[in-house]
C-alpha cells in the first residue's frame, strides 16, 4: 500500500479510470473524479465529457458541495494548471479545500506534467501519486500518444482466417470473425475519434462505420472514407452519417465533406491525418481494406495493430491483409505482441510497430 493512502485505494483509482472510459473528449483526455469526504465516503464523482465543458474535477466538486472540505480527491490524470477553454482544475481543489489528492497518472502534456501536482503541494495539499500510470493510459492511448509525438495514433484493424486471408477471391467477407469478436470490433470503435475505410470497402460490404452495442449511447465515430478517382455509391449507408471524403482529386459526394489532398501517388495520407488532427481527432481507427492498409503501412503512418483470426480457412486465391510486395524475408516488418485474447472462436492479437 502507498503510505498515506488508504486500502481501498486501488478501488478508488478503479472506480475514477472506469468514469474516464466512459467519455471520449479528444482532444482532451479522458478523466474521471471521485471525491470522499473526511470520513471516507463518497459524496461525488464525476468525468470529463467534451472539450469546452466542465473537467472531471470540477464536476466531482460540484456533486460534493461543502462536504468536500477536508476530503480526499482521487482524480485519473494529474490536475490541470493552466487557463484553456475551462479554468485551472487546481485552483477549484484548492478553493474546495479538499486536503489530500491521489493521482493515477501524471499528464503527458507540457503544459500540464508536474505543475498541477507542484501548485497542489505549494498550496499544502497532500498530493499522493502517480498509483496507476499504466492503466490511465490504456484507458486513453490515443492522448498519451499524441501529447508525446504530436500525431494522431493511428490503430489498423482487419480480420482474417487461419490461413490469413480477409476475403474470397470475390472480395466477399462476411463473416470471418465470431459474434463475440464483432462485438469487440464495436468496443473498439467507441474508443476512436474516427472510423476509416477505403473506397474498394464501401463498394464490397457498405459499412455504417457507427458503434452498434445493446445499450450504447456514447461517442460515435466520424466516418472517413480515403477515396480514388472512380465514383462512389450515392445509396452507400455512410452517407447517413457525414463522413469526411479525401481525395486527390475534385469528385461529386451527395453528402459529408469532401477534402482533396493531392499526392505523389494518390491521396496524401499524411495530409489526411494531418488534417484529422487538426479537428481534433487523435485516435484514428483504420478498418481497411488490403490497398489502403498496405499504403499506411508502406508509408509508416501505423502505430498500432488489431487482429481478429477467425477460426475458419480459406484456401483457394484469397485476399491478404495488406497489400504490396513482400518478395523476400529483408521486406518484413517486426510488430512487438502487446496481447492475446480469445474472443469465442476468433483470437484476437494486439501489437505495437
Amino acid at each position: 500500500m502507498t503510505p498515506g493512502v488508504s486500502t481501498d485505494a486501488d478501488a478508488w483509482m478503479h472506480r475514477a479510470i472506469g468514469l474516464s472510459a466512459a467519455t471520449l473528449p479528444h482532444p482532451n483526455p479522458r478523466v474521471g473524479a471521485v471525491v470522499l469526504d473526511a470520513a471516507g465516503s463518497e459524496i461525488g464523482a464525476g468525468a470529463h465529457r467534451a472539450a469546452g465543458q466542465h473537467h472531471a474535477e470540477v464536476v466531482a466538486l460540484e456533486a460534493a458541495g461543502s462536504s468536500a472540505s477536508g476530503g480526499t480527491m482521487f482524480v485519473s490524470l494529474e490536475p490541470c494548471d493552466h487557463q484553456g477553454l475551462t479554468p485551472p482544475c487546481t485552483s477549484a481543489i484548492i478553493e474546495a479545500g479538499i486536503s489530500t489528492v491521489v493521482v493515477g497518472a501524471l499528464d503527458p502534456d507540457p503544459r500540464v506534467s508536474g505543475r498541477g501536482v507542484d501548485r497542489l503541494r505549494g498550496a499544502g495539499i497532500e498530493v499522493i501519486g502517480p498509483i496507476a500510470a499504466a492503466q490511465v493510459e490504456a484507458a486513453d492511448p490515443a492522448y498519451f500518444h499524441h501529447r508525446r509525438t504530436g500525431r494522431p495514433l493511428v490503430t489498423l484493424k482487419w480480420a482474417q482466417t487461419l490461413d490469413g486471408q480477409v476475403a474470397a477471391a470475390d472480395g466477399s467477407s462476411r463473416w470471418i470473425s465470431g459474434t463475440e469478436a464483432r462485438s469487440d470490433v464495436h468496443r473498439l470503435r467507441a474508443a476512436n475519434d474516427v472510423v476509416v475505410v477505403g473506397a474498394g470497402t464501401i463498394r464490397a460490404d457498405d459499412p455504417g462505420l457507427d458503434v452498434r452495442l445493446d445499450g450504447y449511447t456514447g461517442n460515435q465515430p466520424t466516418p472517413v472514407v480515403v477515396a480514388g478517382a472512380e465514383p462512389l455509391p450515392g445509396d452507400a449507408a455512410v452517407w447517413n452519417r457525414s463522413p469526411i471524403v479525401y481525395s486527390a482529386t475534385p469528385i461529386d459526394i451527395p453528402a459529408g465533406e469532401l477534402v482533396v489532398v493531392d499526392g505523389d501517388s494518390g491521396v496524401d495520407l499524411q495530409a489526411a491525418l494531418k488534417d484529422l488532427e487538426s479537428r481534433g481527432h487523435i485516435g484514428v481507427l483504420v478498418e481497411g481494406g488490403p490497398t489502403l492498409a498496405g499504403s499506411l503501412w508502406a508509408a509508416g503512418l501505423v502505430d498500432r495493430v488489431v487482429v481478429y483470426v477467425g477460426g475458419r480457412i480459406g484456401g483457394g486465391l484469397g485476399k491478404h491483409p495488406l497489400a504490396g510486395d513482400f518478395a523476400t524475408m529483408a521486406d518484413i516488418d517486426d510488430v512487438t505482441v502487446s496481447a492475446v485474447e480469445l474472443l469465442g472462436n476468433t483470437v484476437k492479437i494486439m501489437g505495437e510497430r
